[in-house]
């Protein structure tokens, strides 16, 4: 109780007297230094990081073909289990005596709720403004490839996670890591890839994560509502307080509560506009294939398409990069494949389905051509064309994405702070996080952003590497998994 009141304390002083201080300096020269600084940290990054084979970064090597690798390893299960993976959401499968702290179906909108979001919106229409209409078939390949990713790092985290005395699940790729490789005799690496994880972890959790989704769901609702930037940001702070101050069950409840209404609204909407242009959507299948393999008139030809589409996926859902494997360690279930069928289903929710509508509206109203606009504008204006006040929505939807998004990356980030740092550091693992909610509404943070989603993009080096030494043990249990669903023996609650 004590270490609540001094989060509130530091939620409702600290901004209120550092206002005026804050908004002057970020016309200063410190912060312009600051941003020299992280924009040559970004540069020297990126070419270590993020060097090109063929004109493809190797990032996008690493995690598609990491994706390719485990769909034929594992015997393509995002088809094979894609129906069973429906009815465990559904419940048919929730033992209330295994343990756990999330039902299979607040675990999955937890996890959704980090990864449906900003790059649905505003992603999609970046990909086809600056690749084309053709990266769209590559970024609905990516997702379903990366399905199997999913399937991989979740099953891995329930397999490893750990129960504490109280209840309460620790897991996630850096118990996997560590945990896992020891098993295999490579302990040394494990911690290594561990900590390296957990680091760049709680560094996209308060930049890609945070900031950037206060930053840019600040910007949207300042269109519609005139409200200064420190009074939206000290308001959505205390709002993500007293969420995350109730840990995964409070975030999953609030998660199960808002994803499906979200998606709900965004999906209606996309649905009302492609019914009335239906005759136009053969039109623009056509013109997503024809981009695909006939790129014309746009950045990097063919290549500049194919990472565009593979680019955008990753940030989109996720997939490869292990965050949603800490949310789905906390499932209630006694069968880590089972968890891992569920998360499955996160791309192709994601991307194979949000993201296609978004596109299909873009790539109809054309939008997407218009030069003065990037972004979330593209989609904006897209949606405004045939829904002529659904802006002000789009607007709330950018928020409702943002604060989900935010309050699912305070656990991903507080898991990997607790691994590294202990359980008894975590109040200032939240007060630093909720203060950055309040600093990403009021900051123009420039490369400090782009240092953040470098981070969320790397974390795939040591989880997807996990995955590879690993994936043996994964197989197996699927198969023995799979066995005994198909036989009948598994048994069923409802």
């Amino acid at each position: 109780m004590k270490q609540r009141w001094i989060l509130f304390f530091l939620l409702l002083v600290f901004p209120t007297a550092a206002l005026a201080q804050a908004e002057e300096a970020t016309q200063g020269n410190l912060f312009v230094t600051l941003d020299k600084l992280f924009a040559q940290i970004v540069a020297v990054m990126s070419s270590v990081l993020f060097f090109s084979i063929g004109g493809i970064p190797f990032i996008v090597i690493w995690l598609i073909g990491g994706a390719l690798f485990f769909t034929f390893r594992m015997s393509f299960i995002n088809i094979r289990a894609f129906k069973h993976a429906i009815f465990v959401v559904l419940g048919h499968y929730d033992d209330p005596e295994e343990e756990g702290e999330l039902t299979h179906f607040q675990a999955l909108s937890a996890a959704l709720s980090a990864t449906v979001g900003l790059g649905n919106i505003a992603g999609v229409a970046i990909a086809i403004s600056v690749g084309g209409p053709g990266a769209v078939l590559w970024m609905t390949l990516a997702g379903l490839f990366g399905m199997t990713s999913k399937f991989v790092e979740c099953t891995l985290a329930q397999k490893y996670r750990v129960v504490k005395p109280d209840g309460h699940i620790s897991g996630g790729p850096m118990y996997y890591l560590s945990r896992g490789l020891a098993e295999r005799g490579l302990r040394p690496l494990g911690k290594v890839l561990a900590v390296l994880f957990s680091i760049l972890c709680i560094g996209a959790s308060l930049g890609g994560g945070n900031m950037f989704q206060a930053n840019q769901s600040y910007a949207a609702v300042a269109n519609i509502i005139p409200i200064p930037s420190w009074a939206y940001g000290l308001g959505v702070a205390i709002l993500v307080a007293l969420v995350i101050l109730g840990g995964i069950k409070r975030i999953g409840s609030v998660a199960a509560a808002l994803v499906p209404s979200m998606c709900l609204i965004y999906v209606l909407a996309a649905l009302w506009i492609l019914l009335t242009n239906l005759t136009q959507i053969p039109v623009a299948f056509g013109t997503i294939f024809q981009g695909a393999f006939s790129p014309e008139a746009i950045e990097g030809g063919f290549v500049g398409v194919l990472v565009q589409g593979i680019r955008r996926a990753v940030f989109s859902n996720e997939a490869g990069i292990g965050s949603a494997a800490i949310a789905h360690a906390a499932a209630r279930t006694d069968e880590p494949v089972r968890e891992g069928i569920v998360a499955l289903l996160e791309p192709f929710i994601d991307t194979v389905v949000i993201c296609n509508m978004t596109a299909l509206v873009v790539v109809i109203t054309g939008t997407y051509q218009q030069s003065d606009l990037s972004g979330v504008d593209i989609t904006s204006a897209a949606f405004g064309t045939a829904i002529s006040w659904f802006p002000i929505v789009l607007s709330l939807a950018v928020f409702l994405f943002a604060f989900s998004t935010m309050i699912s990356w305070s656990y991903y980030g507080e898991r990997a702070w607790t691994f590294l740092f202990g359980e008894a550091t975590m109040p200032v693992y939240r007060v630093l996080f909720v203060l950055c909610v309040f600093l990403g509404s009021i900051f123009n943070l420039g490369a400090v952003l782009d240092f953040s989603d470098m981070m969320l993009l790397s974390m795939a080096f040591p989880n997807m590497l996990g995955g590879f030494i690993l994936c043996d043990r994964v197989a197996a249990e699927t198969k023995d998994y799979m066995e005994r669903l198909g036989s009948g023996v598994m048994p069923v609650y409802k």
